[in-house]
Parts: C-alpha cells; structure tokens; sequence
C-alpha cells in the first residue's frame, strides 16, 4: 500500500499541531486540538481549512457544455457564465459516481471538482466520455490547492486582503458563484460554494503560491477567531447542514432518486446522458427508500452501520451520525423504507443492542439566519 498524498499545506498543518489522518489517499489534518472548538468556531466566528485533495478537472472546447450535459446528470448547458452547479455524475445504471460542483468560467470553460477519493475516477470517466466531442478535458487536481475560509466572519476577513477595488467582487457575489480575484497578492479563482451551511468562500489558486495564502488568511483573521479547521469538525457541520458525504449517502449502490436528489437530474435536456435510461426507469418505477433527518430523543448518538427499527423490525440503516454540538441533541441521516420517511415518524436505532428513540425530521436539521 502507497504511502498517502500530502497537500502543499501539509507543513502548515504540523506547525498548527495538527492530527492527521487518512482520507481518500490523502494525509489530511483531523484536528488541530478540539474539534468541538473548531466547530463551534466556524458557526460563530471563522474556521479555515485545507481541501486541496479535492479534485479540479477543466474542461474547454466549443462542445464543452454539450459535452457536459452527456457526461453528468444535470444540465451544465443552461448555467451562466460565472455560476456554479451541484450535480452528480453516473454510471449506466444510474449508480452515483460522484457528486460534484461545476463551475462555468466562460462560454466554452468549465472545472469539475470532484471529491477526494473520485477525483481520478471522475477525471478518468470525463476523459473516456470526451470521445468523438470537440473538448479538451485536462486534470488540474496535482498542481491545484483550494482553501475554504467558513463562518459568518469571513467577509471580513477576506476584505482585508483584497484591494478596495475588488471588494464588490467579495460581498456582491450570489451563493454558487464564482470570479477571479487578488487576494493577498495571489490571483485566485473566488467561489461561494460552501458545504458546512455557513456563509463562506473557497479560493483555488496554484500549489507553490498556498503556503503564502493560507498564512495571509490565518493572521487576517487572528482579530476576528478564526482557527484552522479539521476533517473532523468538517464531517459534524455538513451533517448539521443535512449535506450527503460520498461513501456515507453516496455510492454506486445510490441513484439521484433514492438520496432525494431527483431535483438535479434533468431530463429535459437533449443529450443521452450516461444512466438516463436507467434514471428514467428509476423515477417511473418509483424509489422504495427514502434518505431521511433523524433527531435523536435521547442522549446517545446513532452511528453510521446502525440499524433502524420499528416496533423491532429493520426499516433502514444510519449512514451518518453524530451528536450535534450546534443543537445540543443526537442528529443522524438515515436510508428507511419509504413508508417511514414521513417527517415525524419516530424510530428507534439499535445503539449495540438497545433501542434509542428518534423521530423523522425535515432536513437541514441547522439552517443560519441570514
């Protein structure tokens, strides 16, 4: 077995003390001391962190949105220039391969950021179905970093280090957008993506110039609490946030439908894209599980592998499950038998043998005011 992938902060993480761990083939910093504190940091305050394992895959050419919308469950074609789009990309049978956030950079430009683990499947499975389109798809994802700054601080901590001029770029731009701008001196790509459900930006910007940024961002925001922030408080915000981690909610044994993403598929779109028979057979037939929000009425927290029961019967499985630290109760995600789906059903999860009380919630179980 390879040793696991450093990213160009890994230096920067040692400093901070940082625990590591293996993510994806990456060796990624879990923690930097608390991870309760890292949370609770990025709900009121600032968290920074490092997600240069992640995947950045551009694709150009005249066909490059045809090309796209053939490729990924979505329809790319449609998006503005300067726009970003949640989709997923399948196999023939309509299993997910990964999801995924499109950036349109212009007319004919797109980056496809695929997660960690699937970059080089998608960055592989995009070369393939590039065949007989007039695109040119190329891997960025070695020679890239991208550093997420979340919280609701972070606007002013980003405004210090663009010029004046560039501020309307900052506070102007809308949820899933993107633009390039200067930040600390270094030209980045500037989007607002965020995956912890709060306000926030990622900065993509070239492997040598990181450790330079990443140092400009920590003393920035030093005056507002911003901290540096691991996997793991990353994993407990975007389950607060009822976002789907891939290999969790996700797999080649989920389609759209069943992790209650129908929404992102489009069959509206012209193209024949890869798993559209199987998609279209799928909604017709009609989904018999649903992924659901479990609130915990108890104190104990259910575990992703856990079983969920009803009256003693199996009627899903927790795919993730934590205690909540924003909202002070166990909170899960769950795959159950759609006739226990409805919001407000209550289940219990076999905690190793005890049943623990829950009830069926609507998701996000945490929602920021704005």
């Amino acid at each position: 077995m390879s040793d696991p992938k450093k990213t160009s902060l890994h230096g920067e993480h040692e400093k901070l003390g940082a625990s590591f761990t293996d993510f994806g083939g990456w060796d990624m910093p879990l923690k930097y001391g608390s991870e309760l504190a890292e949370h609770k940091a990025v709900r009121a305050t600032a968290g920074l962190f490092d997600l240069s394992h992640m995947g950045e895959v551009w694709v150009q050419g005249p066909q490059a949105a045809t090309f796209l919308n053939s490729a990924l469950a979505g329809n790319m074609a449609i998006m503005a220039v300067g726009r970003a789009k949640y989709s997923v990309i399948c196999n023939a049978d309509g299993g997910i391969i990964d999801d995924l956030i499109t950036y349109r950079r212009a007319e004919d430009k797109f980056l496809v950021v695929p997660n960690a683990g699937n970059a080089p499947v998608v960055a592989a499975a995009l070369a393939e179905r590039a065949a007989g389109f007039d695109v040119l798809v190329t891997d960025a994802s070695a020679d890239t970093s991208l550093i997420a700054v979340q919280g609701p601080a972070s606007v002013a901590i980003l405004e210090q280090l663009i010029d004046a001029a560039s501020h309307d770029v900052l506070t102007g731009m809308k949820y899933y957008a993107a633009d390039e701008v200067a930040v600390a001196g270094h030209d980045v790509l500037l989007a607002r993506t965020g995956y912890t459900g709060e306000d926030g930006f990622e900065l993509y910007l070239p492997n040598a110039q990181a450790p330079a940024l990443w140092a400009a961002l920590m003393e920035a925001g030093a005056a507002h609490g911003l901290v540096p922030a691991g996997l793991a408080c990353r994993d407990s915000l975007r389950l607060e946030a009822g976002m789907p981690l891939y290999g969790n909610e996700l797999s080649l044994d989920v389609t759209p439908f069943d992790a209650g993403l129908g929404g992102i598929v489009s069959f509206k779109k012209e193209e024949d894209f890869v798993g559209r028979a199987a998609l279209e057979a799928k909604k017709a037939a009609g989904t018999q599980r649903a992924l659901v929000g479990l609130k915990g009425l108890g104190r104990r927290a259910g575990r992703g592998g856990y079983k969920v029961m009803s009256d003693g019967v199996v009627v899903g499985t927790v795919t993730s499950g934590q205690p909540s630290p924003t909202l002070g109760y166990p909170v899960a995600l769950a795959y159950v038998d759609n006739a226990f789906a409805e919001i407000g059903t209550e289940l219990d999860v076999d905690l190793r043998g005890k049943a623990e009380p829950f009830e069926v919630v609507a998701l996000p179980f945490y929602k920021r005011d704005k």
